[in-house]
């Protein structure tokens, strides 16, 4: 019997080792995409407990909790009629760890008992009984200035991380950041879906905002267009070089620019949408982001998939981004191919990653991108990693295996973490361990050649050069 989270964790033969403990362990980390704020690195934050760390906006553990019984004091620590009065931090931490044995078989249970051992060289097994004397030495730790946000990042080996930035955003702390000449890079990217989703509520909102920051008013599609492209000069002065759009599925219907100025001046007049005047507009916004893109050799990501705000009572008391989405069964193939196919035909088409979230779709995206791998660079359209609902041991296996079968995964820009928490970063040595368990499995099963060098040489392109190189790093 193995140990429990041992040095050989996840790799379950020979070869599998020497390929993660020869070549993928030691690699750098770019986190091309997560939602760390960017103030707390700017300033090098210190957590004052590990309940802010770990808990605060982690919707994962919250469901999980709620899943064991714990009462929402404890997740969000929401106050009000509808909840007991507010707990502790130790308080919730305490429920967390209450319910840590309960998620066997979940990626919680690795992802937590990683992080202890990563970050505090902690290997005792997180459960109620523990949890008094782990609560005192993490959070002790985490006020020493050697656990700072940026510390925590260099533990990981990190060298660049891209955080997740609406055209809203002022920026001022990506530019007071890259005012202090630090030498891990942090990099904006560019959000603008607030600007694509023009049936939320808010739309007209968000465009009387847009317009104070870019000095002018917006009433047409022609001067949005314009005042997102002022937003994306600026973030690219700030390094961005990538977007990213989280939606249902893509809109490609067919647009007219004349369609799509009379939806926005309808929404500013407050008049309603029918479904068909919003995807018009949809359409015609995300392929004019798309040219833009382009035309500045950035990476645009698609995060697909997501049916969010299940639980309207969830909604109406705790708001959004509080754990209640799921995984879609929204149809994605059409419209991908319409999209892409519109930007390809007129060498509009930016660089790519797809992130699927059903995985019922893996191999609807893995044999998409080779429609549109045109040879102008390497993994031009990329099968991003599994996300969400689907970072974990059996969906990396089944995105990894439907983009081997069906694409180059020698050519894959792998992991990232798509999380708010510092802590988050062992997911990258999970993925890598994943990795380099499958293809030694092959190698030791005669279905790969037995050449370490050459396959050593793949698994540290997926860990880190193929990103490096893909994003200009």
């Amino acid at each position: 019997m193995k140990k429990f989270l041992d040095e050989n964790f996840l790799l379950t033969n020979k070869t599998a080792e020497t390929l993660y403990h020869e070549f993928a362990k030691a690699m750098p980390v770019i986190d091309y995409h997560n939602h760390l704020p960017p103030d707390q690195i700017a300033g090098d934050t210190n957590f004052g407990n590990i309940t802010q760390a770990w808990l605060y906006g982690d919707h994962y553990k919250w469901r999980a909790m709620r899943a064991n019984g714990v009462d929402e004091s404890y997740c969000t620590g929401a106050t009000g009629s509808q909840f007991p009065g507010g707990r502790s931090d130790e308080e919730k931490f305490q429920k967390w760890a209450e319910t840590v044995p309960y998620t066997l078989r979940n990626p919680l249970y690795h992802w937590t008992h990683l992080e202890l051992q990563r970050y505090f060289g902690i290997d005792k097994v997180l459960n109620g009984n523990s949890a008094p004397e782990i609560y005192a030495r993490s959070s002790e730790l985490l006020r020493e200035k050697d656990f700072s946000c940026r510390n925590l990042l260099k533990m990981m080996n990190v060298k660049v991380v891209c955080t997740t930035d609406d055209p809203l955003d002022s920026l001022e702390h990506h530019r007071a950041y890259g005012a202090q000449g630090q030498e891990m890079k942090m990099l904006p990217t560019f959000r603008p879906d607030k600007f694509i989703l023009i049936d939320n509520p808010n739309f007209s909102v968000y465009l009387e905002k847009l317009g104070e920051i870019v000095g002018f008013e917006i009433r047409s599609f022609e001067s949005l267009k314009k005042a997102l492209e002022q937003r994306v000069s600026d973030f690219a002065a700030l390094g961005c070089r990538l977007a990213d759009h989280g939606l249902e599925q893509i809109y490609a219907a067919d647009f007219t620019e004349e369609g799509a100025d009379k939806a926005v001046k309808k929404i500013l007049n407050g008049q309603a949408l029918s479904p068909a005047e919003a995807l018009e507009y949809k359409s015609a916004i995300l392929h004019a982001l798309g040219v833009m893109y382009a035309g500045r050799g950035w990476t645009q990501q698609f995060h697909l998939g997501a049916l969010r705000n299940n639980n309207p009572r969830a909604m109406r008391l705790l708001g959004p981004d509080t754990g209640w989405d799921s995984i879609g069964d929204f149809p994605q193939a059409v419209g991908l191919s319409r999209f892409l196919g519109r930007l390809d035909e007129y060498d509009q088409l930016a660089k790519t990653v797809i992130y699927n979230l059903n995985p019922a779709d893996n191999e609807v995206i893995a044999t998409m991108i080779g429609n549109f791998n045109d040879g102008s660079v390497a993994g031009k359209i990329q099968f991003g990693s599994g996300w969400w609902f689907l970072d974990q041991k059996d969906g990396m296996i089944r995105q990894i295996n439907a983009l081997s079968n069906m694409g180059l995964l020698s050519r894959f820009i792998g992991m990232l973490t798509d999380s708010r928490s510092f802590l988050s970063f062992p997911r990258h040595e999970y993925f890598r361990r994943i990795l380099c368990n499958i293809l030694g499995e092959d190698i030791e099963n005669g279905e790969l050649p037995d050449d370490l060098a050459w396959t050593g040489e793949v698994v540290q392109n997926i860990c880190y050069h193929n990103a490096a190189r893909f994003f200009n790093f």
